[in-house]
């Protein structure tokens, strides 16, 4: 491009090109102040920026750092590793120190982003390290350590999450979206993901339904055979005066037994006698008294 301005230069002296047609012809190729905008500035208060793993960036990224920090091997786009976890790493929504929270892509920040927790220091609050979140002093990719990040979420899961900003001197006032956390350890057989503590305790207080199975009614020892050979009774029938307003069954008719006395030579009268209140009171002695009369027969 230079040597083509000298030699138009040159020739112009002769055909009559000015100085002022040159530099007209090189204003295009000049960049527009007005349209520059300073390297590591986010485009809002807390946008993160997009993070991969690419080593030729000439800045630090989230990727890299969260793998040192945390000895968890995945490379990739930070939006990959949720997924590059499962089957080699545990994963869970409960946070522990070493582990490594999984950003999803939000916003500005279209590559996700990930982070190693260095500290719990409650239910809702952690401490972070990780890397390209904040511009310091004017540029990005800068490490950040022990900073708070606080679960925003409305049941207490970590699926939100607000996050330090350095150029406001506090928590961004963006919910960033939270896969979970990967933690070091491969995942063990038959371990369940680890849950918050809120929905472990709204599992814990579900109720539980236990089925009964019915039970058969026990067989009575008394069977049919218990009254076989025992004729009923006759007799006069005791009169009985029925209750007014009586809804129940009729109570049963009383018989009665009369004895004879044994026949001798001189003829005797016989008086029926009833039987007393204990022997007729008593089913035994029923029992007894009818074989007895069956006998006489």
């Amino acid at each position: 491009m230079t040597g083509w301005i000298e030699r138009r230069i040159g020739r112009g002296a002769g055909t009559g090109w000015g100085l002022a047609a040159v530099l007209a012809l090189a204003v295009p190729f000049v960049p527009s102040a007005a349209t520059a905008r300073p390297a590591g500035i986010a485009p809002s208060v807390d946008a993160g920026d997009d993070s991969s793993d690419d080593d030729a960036l000439p800045y630090m990224q989230c990727v890299p750092f969260a793998r040192q920090a945390s000895g968890i091997q995945l490379r990739g786009d930070a939006l990959t590793w949720w997924d590059q976890a499962d089957g080699l790493y545990a994963r869970g929504h409960v946070p522990q120190a070493g582990a490594v929270m999984s950003f999803r892509p939000y916003r500005a920040m279209s590559l996700g982003h990930v982070a190693m927790v260095s500290k719990v220091i409650d239910s809702r609050t952690v401490l972070l390290r990780h890397a390209n979140w904040s511009p310091i002093g004017g540029r990005r990719g800068q490490a950040e350590i022990d900073v708070r990040a606080v679960d925003v979420s409305p049941a207490n899961d970590w699926s939100e999450v607000r996050v330090w900003y350095a150029p406001i001197g506090d928590l961004g006032t963006t919910h960033w979206p939270v896969n979970g956390f990967i933690y070091k350890h491969a995942p063990r057989k038959g371990e369940p993901p680890l849950l918050s503590a809120r929905t472990t305790l709204a599992q814990a207080d579900t109720p539980r339904v236990t089925r009964l199975s019915a039970m058969p009614a026990p067989s009575s020892r008394i069977d049919s055979d218990f009254l076989d050979g025992i004729r009923p009774e006759t007799g006069a029938a005791v009169p009985h005066t029925a209750r007014p307003n009586a809804t129940a069954a009729p109570r049963p008719v009383r018989n009665y037994l009369f004895a004879h006395a044994a026949p001798s030579s001189a003829p005797t009268k016989l008086t029926p006698t009833r039987l007393t209140p204990a022997l007729r009171d008593d089913p035994i002695g029923r029992i007894i008294a009818a074989r007895m009369k069956t006998a006489e027969n």
